[in-house]
C-alpha cells in the first residue's frame, strides 16, 4: 500500500460536511478530502483507463450517472453500470441520445444530485449545446472525455480536436497525461467544481485508447472509504426542489425581453461564470500539486504540451539526450483555467519551445502562443491528427530540423 503525504502549505480543501466519519448504504466512511487524498493508504492495481474511472467511480459517492455508448467511452460506461447493480452509485440509466444524455444530466444536477457522464469525440459534438447551458446553470456536473476523431470520414482513434470545441463553453478543463492522472482528476474535479465560489461543471479529458484502453499501474484508494457528499444547497443558485421549480432557472422575467437590462444582465452572468472558472485556481493548484509540471525548466529548448503528448515528449527528450542535445519539458494539467502566468514564466528564458499536439489545428500552441510576448520562439508541432500515433521520432525529427542539425527520414 502508498500513502501520500501533502506539506502543510499545501493543505487542500476540507469539508465539514455532516455526515463525514458517516457510512453510506455500502458501509463506506465519507471521508474529509485532506484525510481522503493524502492520509488513506492506496493499493496498487494493473487496470486499463476504463477501469480507472470505474474505481474512481466507486469511492465517489455518484448520484447519478447517465449512459449513451460511443468509443472509446463505452467500456467505461457498462462499467458504472455494474457498480449500480452493486449499490455503489444512486441511479443509472441510457439516454436515447448523446445530446439527451447531457439534458437529463442537467435534470439530475438542478435536482441536487452529484452527477457524472461520460463521452467522446462526435458524441461530445452532438452534445454540445448543452455545455454551455450547464456553465450558465451554474451545475457541477463532471463528463469525462475520452477524446477520439471528430471528422468524416470516421475515426475512432485519439484526436484532441474536440477539446477546442469546449475551450469557451464556461467549464473547467483539465487534461490528464495517464490512467494515474485520470483517476485522481475524476475525484478532485468533483470537489474542485462543487465550490460554492466555483460550481461550473468540469470535463476531465483524456487520449482515447492511450489512456482508456491501456494498462498500466495505478494507486488507488480501498473500497471502504468514499468522498464526503454533495451539498446541493451551498450552490450559489436554488437549487431544485418543492419549494424551488424548474423555472427558477430562468431567473428573472425581464431576461426574456430585448431590452438593454436583458443584455446587460445575460453579459453580467456570462463575466460570472468565466469568473468562476478562474477562482477555481485556488482550489485546484493545492489539489494539483500546481497547474503545470516542470522538469529542466532552465534548459534553452523546451517541450510544453499536455494529456499523452507529454508522454511522448520525455521518450523523446530522452532520445535526445542521447544525441547531446538537452531539453526540459513543461505538462500543462489545466487547459481552463488556463496557467497564463505560469507558462509565461516558465517559458521565458527558453529560446525554443515546441508545442507537439494530437489535433490538426494546433490549438494548445495557440493559446501559449497569446499570452507569451516572445512568440515567435513558440513552434506550434509536431501535429498528428486523424487517430495517428505519434513517435517520439517525430518529435526528435522536429526539434533537429528547428536546430538546423542533420536528421535521418524516418521510416514508417
Amino acid at each position: 500500500m502508498n500513502k501520500k503525504v501533502i506539506p502543510e502549505d499545501r493543505k487542500i480543501i476540507s469539508s465539514t460536511h455532516v455526515k463525514i466519519g458517516q457510512k453510506n448504504q455500502k458501509d463506506q466512511v465519507h471521508t474529509e478530502p485532506n484525510e481522503f487524498f493524502y492520509g488513506v493508504e492506496r493499493i496498487t492495481k494493473f487496470f486499463t483507463g476504463s477501469e480507472v474511472i470505474q474505481s474512481a467511480i466507486k469511492v465517489s459517492h455518484c448520484d447519478v450517472m447517465v449512459a449513451y455508448p460511443i468509443t472509446p467511452q463505452s467500456e467505461a460506461a457498462a462499467l458504472i453500470g455494474e457498480l449500480f447493480a452493486d449499490g455503489y452509485i444512486g441511479d443509472y440509466f441510457r439516454g436515447e441520445s448523446e445530446f439527451a444524455v447531457m439534458g437529463q444530466c442537467a435534470g439530475a444536477a438542478f435536482g441536487g444530485a452529484r452527477v457524472f457522464t461520460t463521452t467522446a469525440g462526435p458524441g461530445t459534438l452532438r452534445a454540445m449545446e448543452n455545455f454551455p447551458m450547464w456553465a450558465g446553470s451554474r451545475l457541477p456536473i463532471q463528463v469525462c472525455v475520452t477524446c477520439r476523431g471528430v471528422n468524416s470520414p470516421l475515426s475512432i482513434q485519439p484526436d484532441t480536436l474536440e477539446m477546442s470545441y469546449l475551450l469557451e463553453t464556461g467549464m473547467l478543463i483539465w487534461h490528464a497525461e495517464t490512467a494515474q492522472d485520470l483517476y485522481d482528476f475524476i475525484l478532485k474535479g468533483f470537489i474542485v467544481a462543487e465550490q460554492p465560489d466555483v460550481h461550473v461543471p468540469i470535463a476531465v479529458c483524456c487520449d482515447g485508447f492511450f489512456v482508456t484502453h491501456t494498462k498500466d499501474t495505478v494507486d488507488i484508494l480501498p473500497d471502504d472509504v468514499c468522498l464526503p457528499p454533495y451539498d446541493p444547497y451551498k450552490s450559489p443558485v436554488p437549487c431544485m426542489d418543492m419549494e424551488c421549480p424548474p423555472v427558477r432557472m430562468m431567473r428573472d422575467p425581464f431576461i426574456m425581453k430585448s431590452n438593454y437590462i436583458h443584455y446587460a444582465t445575460h453579459a453580467s452572468w456570462q463575466q460570472e461564470i468565466h469568473a468562476a472558472v478562474e477562482r477555481s485556481r485556488k482550489h485546484t493548484i493545492p489539489f494539483l500539486d500546481g497547474l503545470i509540471d516542470i522538469e529542466n525548466g532552465d534548459r534553452d529548448i523546451l517541450i510544453i504540451g499536455s494529456g499523452t503528448a507529454v508522454s511522448q515528449s520525455r521518450e523523446a527528450i530522452r532520445l535526445l539526450e542521447l544525441e547531446g542535445i538537452k531539453v526540459g519539458l513543461i505538462k500543462i494539467k489545466t487547459i481552463r483555467p488556463f496557467p497564463h502566468e505560469e507558462v509565461r514564466e516558465a517559458l521565458k528564458n527558453a529560446k525554443t519551445v515546441f508545442v507537439p499536439e494530437f489535433n490538426i489545428v494546433g490549438w494548445l500552441a495557440r493559446e501559449i502562443k497569446a499570452i507569451v510576448p516572445d512568440n515567435d520562439k513558440i513552434i506550434a508541432g509536431p501535429h498528428v491528427a486523424g487517430g495517428m500515433t505519434m513517435p517520439s521520432e517525430v518529435i526528435v525529427v522536429e526539434v533537429k530540423t528547428a536546430l538546423g542539425l542533420n536528421v535521418e527520414k524516418i521510416k514508417m
